[in-house]
């Protein structure tokens, strides 16, 4: 194999898998460390570079970073990433002084942003600080778009989003409520310099069996959560049956019981292990009562004189891969609701087909993932309305990535053009054994979130369940985590091959031996390297034999044993710090996160 290619900043990002696997590619350990120090508003602000809504997504991300994290490796739990997040963004001080200046001279650019949701308050949050003006056009009276309508508030408290939405608006956006876009004809011959279309994908899918046209008491998920938000809704029969396993399915069966529902059933068609719903949702559920039941295929709704009395379902066998099922029998469920959560689609029935803006499968724009950018130039989208229902991080990263598209195109650059991603390194060592960082095995379990005991749940609608951790609990969790950002940086002329850090580490992830290729190599290190995802690093030839230093970073644990014992300095722990460039303002310094 050839020498790894350490200068390029992707290779250390890679081993930085909780960063990695993060839409916004937010420093994840730094901001950990931030927080074991007691600095929350620095971990704070860390977090708002590139997430920019740390107290939402603290409470309701994905969490794409956890199933990464390099802890799983070690014990089979990753660290609580998404609720240390929680604990800076409810323990930080005032932060206006540290949020970007709004230049009184403006750029003269004037951008048009369709919806109040994340996506768009990303692409404001980018370029406000650049001297833009941005109008942003919300068919509610309220900003949030889909956290506000589609997140209940015993999961995200309205203050909570509240305060989040209006950091951003008040850096100067002219923001019009109750402003519904019906034409995007009519909106680029407002001479806008650019349009961002952040609308989201606002249509639920519907289940067309017999009885669906029968009785107003069957109703679609996001339009039921959105009518419950905005006080539309403030009950629901005892009876209720939730079709779907994602996460809104979970949303709508938790509301039900706030509502005054008492047997709440939520109908998975499949096993269990293909449910869509995150599992921390599922445990939710199913803490409060809610059933789950598996292998249930509906048929028709029961509606007797009017009224919808039942669903009917056909219960399935399916086979090992459950890709195909047989009919066991059929059973009949009573209910006075049912919710259909089935999925969500995009509607634009207000972007007319001549305008030269291309649309694809699934009646979803054309648009690029790398610039965001439509057929029809200066038409730019993000979040929801451009791939279909994701999660709020990736809205996020969509309005980054289309905020300097859109400078791009204002500043007459093509929107092709990105600034490369850049690093810094920088050595943790202090002395002949001291370090910066602190690298001891911390051996205490995940923490356990506290939820508002059982009984209070379900006295109001808005009480948050979740308590967030004590200082005990924080305390335990950031040393929990491993530090992946210090890296294990190797020199090969320093090398004198004592073997001294192979037989120091822990994990075996280190051998010294003669060049292969790669499955070749894996198959001789000291411990086989079997995940073909996750890198070797290959030094370049020993001084001494021309063997080479061979690493399996998917089993390193950063543990930094291997620079403390080397006699030579041939290895080095060095933090790695990422530079991602947002949008540019004309003549300044690259701004990166």
């Amino acid at each position: 194999m050839r020498p790894t290619d350490t200068s390029d900043p992707a290779y250390f990002h890679r081993v930085v898998d909780c960063q990695w696997a993060c839409p916004a590619h937010t420093n994840v350990p730094e901001y950990i460390r931030l927080i074991a120090q007691g600095r929350y508003t620095d971990s704070y602000m860390l977090n708002r570079e590139s997430n920019v809504f740390p107290a939402i997504l603290g409470r309701t991300c994905d969490r794409p970073c956890e199933p990464a994290c390099r802890r799983t490796r070690v014990d089979g739990s990753p660290v609580a990433i998404c609720r240390l997040k929680r604990v800076a963004a409810d323990l930080r001080g005032e932060v206006a002084d540290r949020l970007p200046v709004i230049p009184t001279q403006k750029n003269g650019k004037r951008i048009a942003c369709v919806g109040a949701g994340p996506a768009s308050l990303t692409v404001a949050n980018d370029l406000l600080p650049l001297g833009y003006e941005v109008v942003m056009f919300e068919q509610h009276d309220k900003p949030g778009g889909l956290m506000r309508t589609n997140i209940p508030s015993f999961r995200l408290p309205e203050e909570v989003l509240e305060d989040e939405c209006a950091v951003i608006l008040d850096m100067g956006v002219d923001i019009r409520y109750g402003v519904k876009i019906d034409s995007l004809r009519t909106l680029l011959e407002q001479g806008f310099d650019a349009v961002f279309l952040g609308s989201g994908a606002p249509r639920g899918k519907d289940l067309e069996l017999p009885g669906r046209a029968d009785s107003d008491r069957i109703h679609i998920g996001i339009d039921w959560l959105e009518s419950i938000a905005f006080g539309h809704i403030d009950t629901v029969g005892e009876h209720v049956v939730i079709i779907g396993v994602g996460n809104t399915a979970m949303d709508c069966c938790r509301s039900s019981l706030r509502l005054g529902g008492k047997d709440i059933k939520v109908m998975a068609r499949r096993p269990r292990e293909y449910f869509k719903a995150s599992p921390w949702e599922l445990e939710d559920a199913e803490e409060e009562g809610v059933e789950i039941l598996v292998n249930h295929a509906p048929r028709r709704f029961i509606v007797a004189d009017g009224r919808l009395v039942g669903m009917e379902f056909d219960r399935l066998e399916w086979d090992a891969s459950a890709r195909t099922s047989t009919t066991v029998d059929t059973v009949q469920l009573p209910c006075d609701d049912v919710i259909l959560a089935i999925g969500q689609e995009n509607a634009f029935p207000w972007i007319e087909r001549d305008l030269g803006l291309d649309v694809g499968e699934w009646d979803l724009p054309v648009v690029d993932t790398v610039t965001m950018q439509s057929t029809l130039p200066g038409v730019f989208f993000g979040g929801d309305s451009a791939w279909g229902p994701k999660n709020i991080i990736w809205a996020v990263e969509h309005g980054h990535q289309a905020a300097i598209s859109i400078h791009n195109h204002c500043m007459g650059i093509p929107v092709t053009e990105r600034l490369p991603q850049t690093m810094n390194l920088v050595s943790q060592k202090m002395g002949l054994t001291e370090w910066s960082y602190h690298n001891d095995y911390n051996p205490s379990p995940r923490q356990r979130m506290t939820h508002v005991e059982l009984t209070r749940r379900f006295e109001q609608l808005d009480i948050e369940v979740e308590l967030g951790f004590s200082a005990e609990q924080t305390a335990r969790e950031v040393q929990r985590c491993l530090n992946c950002d210090v890296q294990t940086v190797f020199n090969a002329p320093l090398c004198i091959e004592c073997d001294a850090c192979i037989d120091i580490c822990p994990v075996q992830c280190l051998t010294i031996t003669a060049n292969g290729d790669e499955d070749d190599l894996r198959s001789r290190l000291s411990a086989p390297a079997r995940n073909h995802e996750q890198a070797l690093y290959v030094s370049a030839p020993l001084p001494q034999t021309a063997r080479v230093m061979v690493k399996d970073e998917d089993l390193c644990v950063h543990c930094g044993l291997c620079a403390e014992r080397c006699p030579t300095a041939a290895w080095d722990m060095q933090k790695f710090e990422l530079a991602i460039p947002l949008a540019l303002s004309p003549g300044t310094a690259m701004a990166a996160r």
